[in-house]
């Protein structure tokens, strides 16, 4: 396996990412439901300034993807999105990944990553309650119950640091995780 940068000019690479997120995000209301708007969030990920990398194996075809968008003049990025074709998923591809974008992220004086793990199907403890009024106590107290991301992110050292009530209707949080990757600098 290789990670490398996605490129504009591969369109065989980017149909492949494009396709991931369709199959791997298609069963979530604010994921990715046809070809055309994987590759349109492929595609913006291609912006000057966000990084868009992919693993690929050795016949060239896309592992796993993952890009990163950055935020705060540049001290921290937002992870969006990460998806690892579900065959070769568990097998230390996403990990890789991940630990490219913290390189990557390093190299460039970035001193934290964020992502947002939304809840939409019922897979923490947090699904369908009202998290109201005391959002940090539920906060402190998630747990997944049915193979949620965020167990995936804690693995790779990243601690929930809020969450947005209701960010996708009614008991359907955003879960706000962040890793700092570099050490801390008094000032």
């Amino acid at each position: 396996m290789t990670i490398v940068d996605l490129r504009g000019g591969d369109e065989r690479v980017i149909h492949q990412a494009a396709e991931l997120l369709v199959r791997c995000f298609a069963h979530i209301p604010s994921g990715w439901h046809t070809l055309e708007e994987g590759l349109a969030e492929v595609r913006e990920s291609l912006a000057p300034g966000r990084v868009s990398r992919v693993a690929l194996d050795e016949n060239g075809d896309v592992l796993g993807w993952i890009g990163a968008i950055p935020m705060y003049q540049g001290h921290v990025w937002e992870l969006h999105p990460l998806v690892v074709r579900p065959d070769r998923q568990r097998q230390g591809i996403g990990r890789a990944l991940v630990a490219d974008l913290e390189r990557l992220a390093r190299e460039r004086g970035v001193d934290t990553i964020f992502i947002g793990t939304d809840d939409e199907d019922g897979r923490t403890n947090l699904s369908g309650v009202d998290l109201y009024p005391d959002v940090l106590s539920w906060a402190a107290r998630i747990e997944h119950v049915g193979g949620h991301p965020f167990a995936f992110y804690r693995k790779c050292g990243f601690v929930v640091v809020g969450l947005i009530p209701d960010a996708n209707g009614f008991g359907k949080p955003d879960i706000l995780m962040a890793k700092r990757i570099t050490a801390p600098r008094p000032g």
